[in-house]
């Protein structure tokens, strides 16, 4: 059986231009959905998978991650003085979980494009598989998403992208697979990625949504790409880029994902996930549905 995949990386680099002038000084990923930040959804995740080495990759600006995650004792002794031990209990948990992922952190460095972190990271995975997930991303399954991608590495031993079925006409939108083969269960032979293709040249009816294993091999052709961008400083490092160079020689698969997905990269689709969360509390819910309710009696 293949080795569990134990290591994780989360680029975390990015400027979250599409949400400004919200992300001018907070950044994205600690953007709340619910009563969380964006990325603790994703460090959850991966925690509740099995993963017990987790990479963050940051930049200037950042440092309100690492805030986030690192323990405060000084905060939970004065809340619990204050007999609010509800609150204290959070904040502890909230370490407890980075403990448990062994968060460490990297400042990016190197061409920009989403393949730069990943490479970065690299040089503490060995010949180990690693799944890579983004931090604007929010999912909601019975069975983790990143868990539902370990397991079809674990029955190929090759590179896997989670993906989801696509309304045709949003195919502009995503990074489309070339399916070869239907293997059943939601486990598909992919030959490439085709980015935002027009409908009509769309090659499939699925979309990859963002997660990935990863194996030895994409890094391979990240460090690839990465020379030859310092030959040429053109474009951007992308880790498509890099999946496609390995998939027109060797296997690659994707995995169709049981469950929601929410990107909360732009403001239509983060308003949309803040309101999925919030009606799905046992609290908030009804408080909302009540909202809405009134709203359409008055008209408003």
């Amino acid at each position: 059986m293949s080795p569990t995949i134990r290591r994780a990386v989360i680029p975390a680099a990015g400027l979250g231009s599409r949400l400004l002038p919200l992300t001018k000084a907070t950044p994205k990923e600690m953007l709340p959905v619910g009563d969380k930040p964006v990325i603790e959804h994703t460090v959850r995740e991966l925690v509740d998978s099995g993963i017990t080495d987790i990479t963050i990759v940051v930049s200037g600006g950042k440092s309100l991650i690492q805030e986030h995650f690192r323990p405060n004792p000084a905060l939970v002794e004065q809340l619990r003085a204050d007999g609010k031990t509800g609150y204290a209990d959070a904040v502890e948990e909230v370490a407890e979980l980075a403990r448990k992922g062994h968060i460490t952190y990297l400042d990016q460095y190197g061409p920009y494009g989403n393949g730069t972190p990943v490479l970065n990271a690299a040089r503490s995975f060995g010949d180990e598989p690693v799944l890579v997930l983004w931090p604007d991303d929010v999912f909601v399954a019975e069975v983790p998403r990143a868990q539902q991608l370990i397991r079809a590495y674990e029955q190929t031993g090759c590179p896997v992208l989670a993906l989801l079925p696509m309304d045709p006409t949003e195919s502009q939108r995503y990074g489309v697979p070339i399916v070869k083969e239907d293997l059943g269960d939601g486990q598909l032979r992919i030959t490439g990625l085709v980015e935002k293709p027009e409908p009509t040249a769309a090659p499939s009816s699925y979309a990859a949504i963002g997660g990935y294993v990863i194996t030895p091999g994409i890094v391979d052709e990240l460090r690839e790409q990465t020379r030859r961008w310092y030959e040429h400083r053109t474009g951007e490092v992308y880790l498509t880029d890099a999946i496609n160079a390995y998939a027109a020689t060797r296997a690659v698969y994707g995995q169709v994902i049981k469950g929601r997905w929410y990107d909360t990269g732009n403001p239509a689709d983060y308003l949309v996930a803040q309101m999925a969360s919030a009606l799905a509390h046992p609290e908030y819910g009804p408080l909302l549905r009540g909202l809405v309710a009134g709203l359409d009696e008055n008209g408003g």
